[in-house]
Parts: C-alpha cells; sequence; structure tokens
C-alpha cells in the first residue's frame, strides 16, 4: 500500500457535501487517488482539501456548531478530528523516530516561515507521486506550565500558507481552533512538562472560539485560491465579568476520605501504581506510619525518582512540602515515631508520545527514609467526580487534622483541602448566562470545578495561564452556581486568618503571563519540543 494512503487515518470530513444528492445516493460518493495527476478524485472531479484541526473532545458539544460553522466560513472543505496518532506524517514509521532524516524534516516541514519549495521536494523523496500533502502544518503552538506562551506570528502562517496553496498541495491546519483541556485531559511531553488546562495553541480561532486577526488573515489567503463560503461568520461570543465570589473552606482531603473513597482503602506491603489501583486519573492518597523518631529532619527520598508526577507530603495533618517527578526527589520532614505520613499523589498528565508514552502515575517505585524502604501502605484511589456531584455528605464536624492546620497556618503551605462558595445570576438580565474566566488571585495551585463540571488545573503561581475558560452552558440563573476549588499548596486565607479566599469571573483570558517557573531541562526541551505535540 501506498505511504500516502495511510495519511488517510486523519479523518477527513467534508464541509461542502452536495445535500441536494439525497441519500439514496450516498453509495455513490467516492474519494479516491489519483497518482498519474497526483491529486485526489472526489465524486470524479479534482479535489485538494484545504483542512482545519478542531479536538472535539476539547470543545463543549454546546459548541460544535458554533465552532464548525466559523471553520467552514474561513473557507475550509474539509475538518481533521484525529482518530488516530497524530504523529502520522506521510505514513511512514521513519518519521516517527526522532532520530531519523524524515523525523527532522518534518519539524521543519510542519512549521510556518520554512521554505516550501524545499520541503516538498524533499517530501517527494518519500513520496514520489501522489498529491502533496503537509497534514499539520502548525498555526502555533501549546504551551506548558513554567513556560512562556507559546505564538507563531500571523505574517509568518499565511506567508507560509501561501506558499503551500500556490503549490497546488493539500494542507491542515493544526489547529484551527485548540480549545480546552478540561478536567484531567491535559497531556505532557519529555522531559517531563506538563501541559496547562488551555490548548489555545494561539490558532484562528481562540481557545473560547473567538474569530482573531489570525482567522481573517488565514481566510484571505484562501480566497485566493478558491471561493469562500458567502454570508455573515458567526461572531466571538459574548463575555461576561461577574465579578468576586468569596469561598469558604470546605473540609480537608485527609479528612474526607469516606466520602472521596467511598470502598475503602487497599493496603499493601509496597507502594501500587495509579493503574494497580484502578485509578486512571486525578489523585491517590498513600498513607503509612513512621517506623522511626523523627524529631529532627530526615529525609524522605524517592530515589528512582518514583513519584509521578507531584506528591503533597503531611505528617499527622501537618505540611512538610512537596516531592515533585522532575525536581524534588527528597524531602526533610519531622514527625514521630508511629506518626502518618500521608502522601497525596497528583497525577498531572499522561506522556503522549514517543518512548515515554507509558507513564505510570503515582508512587511507581519504594520511597526511603532516611534511606530506609517504606511499607506497610494504606491506598486510597479519590472520586473526586462522584464525590463532588453530591455535597450533602461534606457538612459534619471537622477532625483534628482540620485544627491542625491552622495552628501551622504560617508553614509554607496547608493542607489540600476543599473550597466552596457560589454566586447567582439574575435571570432578568436578558442573554445571560454568557461565557466568562475564572482567575485565582493569590490561590497557588489545584483544581476547580462549577456545577460538578470539572474545567481543570489551575496555577498561577507558574504560569502562564491566569484563567481558565468558563463556558456558559454550565452556569445556570434558576439556581445559585456552586463553585468548588482543591487547592493543592497554599489557600490564600486560613481559618485563623480574617482574610477572604475569592476567586473572580473577568471577561477576558489571561493566558499569558509572566511564568515565575525555568526547568532546568529547558535546553532539553527545546530540541526535542517540536516533535511533541498532543
Amino acid at each position: 500500500m501506498p505511504a500516502i494512503v495511510r495519511i488517510l487515518c486523519l479523518l477527513l470530513v467534508s464541509l461542502l457535501l452536495d445535500t441536494a444528492r439525497g441519500l439514496h445516493n450516498a453509495s455513490q460518493r467516492t474519494f479516491e487517488i489519483d497518482y498519474k495527476h497526483n491529486r485526489f478524485l472526489k465524486d470524479g472531479q479534482p479535489f485538494r482539501y484545504i483542512s482545519g484541526s478542531i479536538h472535539y473532545f476539547r470543545v463543549p458539544r454546546f459548541y460544535w456548531k458554533d465552532r464548525l460553522l466559523k471553520m467552514k466560513m474561513a473557507g475550509l472543505t474539509a475538518v481533521q478530528i484525529l482518530p488516530c496518532s497524530c504523529g502520522q506524517v506521510v505514513g511512514s514509521h521513519s518519521a516517527q523516530d526522532e532520530t531519523s532524516p524524515l523525523s527532522e524534516w518534518r519539524a521543519d516541514y510542519n512549521s510556518a516561515g520554512v521554505n516550501i519549495t524545499n520541503a516538498f521536494l524533499i517530501q517527494r523523496k518519500f513520496e514520489p507521486k501522489g498529491p502533496l500533502i503537509n497534514s499539520e502544518f502548525y498555526t502555533g503552538w501549546l504551551d506548558h506550565w513554567g513556560q512562556p506562551h507559546s505564538t507563531v506570528t500571523t505574517e509568518a502562517v499565511v506567508s507560509s500558507l501561501h506558499d503551500t496553496l500556490a503549490h497546488g498541495a493539500n494542507v491542515n491546519l493544526y489547529m484551527f481552533i485548540g480549545g480546552t483541556n478540561f478536567a484531567y485531559w491535559n497531556g505532557a511531553n519529555m522531559p517531563y512538562q506538563a501541559q496547562p488546562t488551555s490548548y489555545d495553541y494561539d490558532a484562528p480561532l481562540s481557545e473560547a472560539g473567538d474569530l482573531t486577526k489570525k482567522y481573517f488573515a488565514v481566510r484571505e489567503v484562501i480566497q485566493k485560491f478558491q471561493k469562500v463560503p458567502e454570508g455573515p461568520i458567526p461572531p466571538s461570543t459574548p463575555k461576561f465579568a461577574y465579578g468576586k465570589v468569596a469561598l469558604t473552606k470546605l473540609k480537608a482531603v485527609e479528612e474526607s476520605l469516606n466520602i472521596l473513597c467511598p470502598s475503602g482503602p487497599i493496603k499493601s506491603l509496597y507502594p501500587l501504581t495509579f493503574i494497580q489501583v484502578k485509578q486512571y486519573f486525578g489523585f491517590v492518597l498513600y498513607r503509612t506510619t513512621l517506623p522511626q523518631d523523627c524529631s529532627y529532619p530526615t529525609p524522605l527520598s524517592s530515589p528512582l525518582s518514583g513519584v509521578h508526577d507531584r506528591a503533597y507530603v503531611s505528617v499527622n495533618g501537618v505540611p512538610q512540602g512537596i516531592l515533585d517527578r522532575n525536581s524534588v526527589i527528597t524531602l526533610n520532614i519531622t514527625g514521630n515515631a508511629g506518626a502518618t505520613l500521608d502522601l497525596l499523589v497528583e497525577n498531572m498528565g499522561r506522556v503522549n508520545y514517543g518512548d515515554f508514552i507509558n507513564d505510570s502515575k503515582g508512587l511507581i517505585s519504594n520511597l526511603t527514609l532516611n534511606s530506609s524502604i517504606l511499607t506497610d501502605w494504606v491506598i486510597f484511589p479519590l472520586d473526586t467526580e462522584k464525590a463532588l456531584r453530591h455535597l450533602e455528605g461534606w457538612h459534619g464536624n471537622n477532625s483534628r487534622g482540620h485544627d491542625k492546620a491552622c495552628v501551622h497556618s504560617s508553614s509554607n503551605y496547608t493542607l489540600p483541602a476543599f473550597y466552596v462558595g457560589n454566586f447567582s445570576i439574575p435571570s432578568e438580565i436578558p442573554d445571560l448566562p454568557q461565557d466568562t474566566f475564572i482567575k485565582f488571585p493569590g490561590w497557588t495551585k489545584g483544581q476547580v470545578w462549577i456545577n460538578g463540571f470539572n474545567l481543570g488545573r489551575y496555577w498561577p503561581a507558574r504560569g502562564p495561564q491566569m484563567t481558565l475558560f468558563v463556558p456558559r452552558h454550565i452556569l445556570v440563573t434558576s439556581a445559585p452556581n456552586t463553585i468548588i476549588v482543591l487547592e493543592l499548596e497554599r489557600a490564600p486565607c486560613s481559618d485563623n486568618c480574617p482574610k477572604l479566599c475569592t476567586v473572580e469571573f473577568v471577561d477576558k483570558p489571561v493566558i499569558s503571563a509572566a511564568v515565575t517557573y525555568s526547568p532546568l531541562l529547558q535546553d532539553k526541551w527545546n530540541q526535542d519540543s517540536r516533535l511533541d505535540h498532543v
């Protein structure tokens, strides 16, 4: 089978089907490759696709029609939804090998601003016949926590797009809209760097589906080579700033285990991974006891970098600090022999490309205390989604851990805990609710839910993303809207501090703030990043 046929694993859905033919003629539709004339044939006629990528799972179903119509009005003749590995380029296995010449070509060929003529000459060495194709022409790039927001200039995109179309090539713009990594659905790349909740991608349509300068520039280029649909383009959706909402502490994670893990814990001599305890996303709490007195700071270590990906450590309800997959494999802790040692481990997103794709989560190797292996673990897989859909069982007396968190509020950390608040949207104001963005002044790192919908992760302490997109379909006017925040590191308020915890709804996104983190592996990441892209 010619290698180019394998590109068809990229599902190209025509936006311009002739509906007048009716369903009775559907079996007569054809799509072929004309190798003699280096082109596609659609229903027997020459066809050149100009496609755009949309990941439907990153766009609320509520907005699918809006986004697809905007893509059609830009002049696209197909959409790409990527049902298989997006590493597929020119159908060749060697394109997947980061050490191969084809892989090096791929990184250049797909980027704006390169010599398009040379790129297609190289492609012809691998594909002598058939349509010219760029199946992933990057309109922007993805972000990572602690890295500056990625952008590609409009001028570079339209220049390369023009040259590509002038060669008669087929092209897919990756991404045309990036969307949002809701809940726990962000990915990660190696050296391990998790991607944020926003998958804006600096695409022609913004994360919230808004029209951008790049959108109109791309449409103008396409218009030079083929007719674009006439009629109005759907406008950007209105946004509304609902203002500040006060939150109060609900409960710490460690005192909510009966709600978060109703089936009870799993006991094991040594730690088990997330997969082994059938926990595929989110959090697992690992608990054991200190086998020795640690009156003086004593090293708790993961010698084999076995914390995947981040562990929030406490002893008898007193926060001790964080173990991190990349940068912190040893943490000094204190406590008496027999004290409870808790590690709340967060899966921050799986590596989704290349040799490291089998990315196990949790404590994937033994921990040591003062060089002695810790044993006798009690493991709690946490079902946050089910627990937070029903808050009735959350109310009641707080445990001693709550009081200890108050006593030690001067620490750099607070215990991982849930905070809750609500706000009402007046039903008498026309056209509400509308889309909005939520920001987290004074908060550090965590997860947020609105009306039971898991919006995703926030991490303003690291950046570059400072706000999360809130689509209007999850908001209501008929009842108060409930916000739940799981703060993992340090909340802006404490039980013995009069300062309020607040979040704020604003009408403009902030996804390109200055970052506060400079990874040690930055150089290595720069070398590899253009090959890692989901």
